[in-house]
C-alpha cells in the first residue's frame, strides 16, 4: 500500500496544497489566497487554516508527514524563516516546522521554494533520472536549487544556492538588486528585470512595435519583448538579446562551478521555450570552461511540472525524512 504525504507550497500570492503518494503523483490539490485581506492575517495562520480545510474536506488517508515549500531564505535544519521575502510582513523568524508539528502532530520538513522545485523536477519532472541538477526560477526574482550526487545542496544553515545574488555586472550604473547590491543576476535576468528593460526600450524607441503589443496585452509583461522580436522589431530584438546575454552569464557561471547534467528553467520567462533556450544555449557554450573539449555537456531545458513542482518537491522532503 502506498504512503501519502501532504505537500504545501507557500508562495507570494497563494498557498498550494497537494496530497502526494510515494511515487510523486498528486492525488488531490487545493489552493488558498494569502492576500485575501491585504496580508492582515499572518501567513502561517492562513497556511494552518488551508491545511485544516483541506484535510477536513477530503477523505484523506493516513499521512506520513508534511513537507513545506516556502518563499524566502529558510533555515531548513530548524524549519524557520531566516530572511525576508517580498511582501510578507513579519515573515522573518517564523517557526514553520514547530508550529505545524504542534498543530497537526506530524513530522514537518521545510525548505526554500526553489529547492523544492528542483527536487520535484528530479523526482518526476524534467530531470528525472539525473543526480546533478540545477533548477533556476525566472520570476519576480531569480531563485535556484542545486542537487549534487542526488542530494540537495543546503549549506550549513540550509539557505545555500541563491544564484540570483551572484554579481554579473560590476559597474557603477548597474541596476540595484532587492538585496541592495548592484548588478546581481536577479536585477538583470528576472521577469521583473525583463519588464524594466522593455519599458526603457519603449521610452527610447516610441516608434517600435513594443507599445502596440503592450497595449494589446493590458501592459508590459515578460512576453512583450519576445513578441516584438518575433515580428522583426529591432527594439524588441535588442531587449531579448541583452536579457539572454545576462542570463547566459549567470547560467555559464553555474555550470563552471557545479557542472550539472541538467539546468532546468522555470517561471514565466521560461514559457518562451525554444525562443529562449536556443539562443541561450548558443550564448552559454563559449562561456563554459573546457566546453570545446568536454565529452558531455550540460543540458539546458525548461521544467515540466509547473505549479506542481513545489508541492511535489515538498512532499519528497517529507518522504525522505521518513
Amino acid at each position: 500500500m502506498s504512503k501519502t504525504y501532504l505537500g504545501v507550497d507557500i508562495g507570494g500570492t497563494a498557498v498550494k496544497l497537494g496530497l502526494v503518494d510515494d511515487t510523486g503523483r498528486v492525488l488531490r490539490r487545493a489552493e488558498r489566497s494569502v492576500s485575501f485581506d491585504g496580508y492582515k492575517t499572518p501567513i502561517l495562520d492562513t497556511v494552518q487554516t488551508a491545511i485544516r480545510d483541506f484535510l477536513g474536506s477530503h477523505d484523506v488517508p493516513k499521512l506520513e508527514g508534511i513537507g513545506v515549500s516556502a518563499t524566502g531564505q529558510i533555515d531548513s535544519r530548524r524549519g524557520v524563516v531566516a530572511g525576508t521575502c517580498g511582501n510578507f510582513p513579519g515573515w522573518i523568524g517564523v517557526d514553520i516546522k514547530g508550529t505545524l508539528e504542534r498543530e497537526f502532530c506530524l513530522p514537518v520538513t521545510v525548505a526554500n521554494d526553489a529547492n523544492c522545485m528542483v527536487l520535484g523536477e528530479v523526482w518526476v519532472g524534467a530531470a528525472k533520472g539525473y543526480t546533478d541538477v540545477i533548477g533556476v526560477t525566472l520570476g519576480t526574482g531569480v531563485g535556484g536549487g542545486v542537487v549534487l550526487g542526488g542530494k540537495l545542496l543546503t549549506g550549513y544553515t540550509g539557505a545555500a544556492a541563491e544564484p540570483g545574488h551572484m554579481v554579473i555586472l560590476d559597474t557603477p550604473d548597474a541596476p540595484r538588486c532587492t538585496c541592495g547590491r548592484p548588478g546581481c543576476l536577479e536585477s538583470l535576468a528576472s521577469a521583473t528585470a525583463l519588464i524594466r528593460m522593455t519599458k526603457e526600450a519603449m521610452a527610447a524607441h516610441p516608434e517600435s512595435a513594443l507599445r502596440g503589443i503592450a497595449a494589446q496585452s493590458g501592459g508590459v509583461n515578460g512576453r512583450t519583448a519576445f513578441d516584438a522580436a518575433a515580428q522583426g522589431d529591432a527594439a524588441g530584438k535588442a531587449v531579448v538579446e541583452q536579457y539572454i546575454h545576462y542570463l547566459a552569464v549567470g547560467v555559464a557561471n553555474m555550470i563552471n562551478i557545479f557542472f550539472p547534467e541538467v539546468i532546468g528553467l522555470s517561471g514565466g520567462v521560461a514559457n518562451q521555450g525554444e525562443n529562449l533556450l536556443a539562443p541561450l544555449r548558443a550564448a552559454v557554450g563559449p562561456m563554459v570552461f573546457g566546453n570545446a573539449y568536454a565529452q558531455k555537456h550540460t543540458r539546458i531545458t525548461t521544467c515540466t511540472l509547473g505549479y506542481r513542482a513545489g508541492v511535489i518537491g515538498a512532499a519528497l522532503l517529507a518522504k525522505n525524512q521518513g
